[in-house]
């Protein structure tokens, strides 16, 4: 009986703590990382999506991604390497430049 008195919070305690990590690494974490790309994006009045940038940016390079591979690609930028966004940005409109 004392030992139930113990357990049971703990028990209780502990699924409340996995379910809420759970909850933060599997949508929570992705939520925010494309919500600061996509503010960050805006406050450089970009008016491109993460996904088009990455395309074009692969496209000026001479290589052609299928919509998985940029998808892939978009996340694991999203995740590990936001600032990749903007350097991607800043060398298609170097390109675009260049062509002119």
């Amino acid at each position: 009986m004392a030992a139930a008195v113990i357990i049971i919070p703990i028990l209780v305690v502990s699924m409340v703590a996995i379910s809420t990590y759970l909850v933060y690494q599997l949508f929570l974490k992705n939520f925010l990382a494309k919500r600061s790309i996509s503010q960050t994006l805006e406050k450089y009045n970009i008016q491109k999506t993460p996904f088009q940038i990455i395309k074009e940016y692969h496209e000026n390079k001479g290589e052609n991604l299928t919509h998985d591979e940029i998808q892939k690609l978009e996340k694991n930028y999203t995740r590990n390497e936001p600032e990749q966004f903007l350097a991607m940005y800043d060398a298609i409109r170097e390109n675009s430049k260049d062509r002119k």
